[in-house]
């Protein structure tokens, strides 16, 4: 706790007192373009990673990145995500795996959670991303399995978006771009999800992706 409180002691005296305008401006407003849903895991900070200012990101963070399809039971992420389209009217929804995720650990060996059953029940959001990665990838390693399953629940993830009626409808107006990302702790390395080639493809060092990274309005995220 001390940390935290030495931590906040020099932001106030270093950060908030250089940017003492920006956080004025802030006080009663906010319009981010960007949606970001990430995992809770501590290694993973958006706003370190993607060194943004605040007011940039509208930032939604649960085990194992997930966004629940539409019509089960309103919960934190759905009325996230509705707010975030529908009020602020953000642009982009980014939903951002990472490397070695316990959450997807878990979701591959369900026994190990048997004991957390608010866990067990949340994981049950990527049975179809486990299901894929079983069924296409039998004879890989359980490192690989991993890492393919991180991938595939980003592109699960965002399937579940399209049926948010905020999120398909803003989509189908062209107002609305969804992007599926792979954050790689120890290499620093991040993938973006290419609908044109099907898969994800290294963000080159000058941090613009090439070819675009997005899907047409109105057509699947992933066959």
């Amino acid at each position: 706790m001390k940390k935290l409180i030495e931590g906040f002691n020099r932001f106030k005296s270093d950060v908030y007192a250089q940017h003492r305008e920006l956080f004025q401006e802030l006080a009663s407003q906010q319009h981010p373009d960007t949606l970001f849903i990430g995992c809770s895991d501590s290694r993973l900070v958006p706003g370190l990673l993607l060194q943004t200012d605040p007011g940039d990101l509208f930032v939604c963070r649960n085990a194992g990145n997930i966004a629940p399809p539409h019509g089960e039971h309103a919960g934190g992420v759905s009325a996230t995500i509705e707010y975030a389209v529908q009020v602020l009217g953000v642009q982009h929804v980014i939903v951002c795996g990472h490397s070695d995720c316990g959450a997807m650990k878990a979701a591959m060996h369900p026994e190990k959670v048997a004991s957390l059953p608010a866990v067990a029940q949340w994981l049950r959001h990527t049975e179809r991303a486990v299901a894929v990665v079983e069924a296409m990838h039998k004879d890989c390693d359980e490192h690989e399995k991993l890492n393919l399953l991180v991938e595939e629940n980003v592109l699960s993830q965002l399937d579940n978006l399209r049926t948010h009626p905020s999120v398909a409808a803003k989509l189908r107006a062209g107002a609305l771009q969804l992007h599926g990302w792979v954050f790689n702790i120890p290499r620093a390395e991040l993938k973006i999800y290419d609908a044109d080639q099907q898969r994800f493809v290294q963000v080159a060092e000058t941090g613009v992706p090439t070819p675009e990274t997005l899907t047409p309005p109105g057509e699947p995220v992933h066959a």
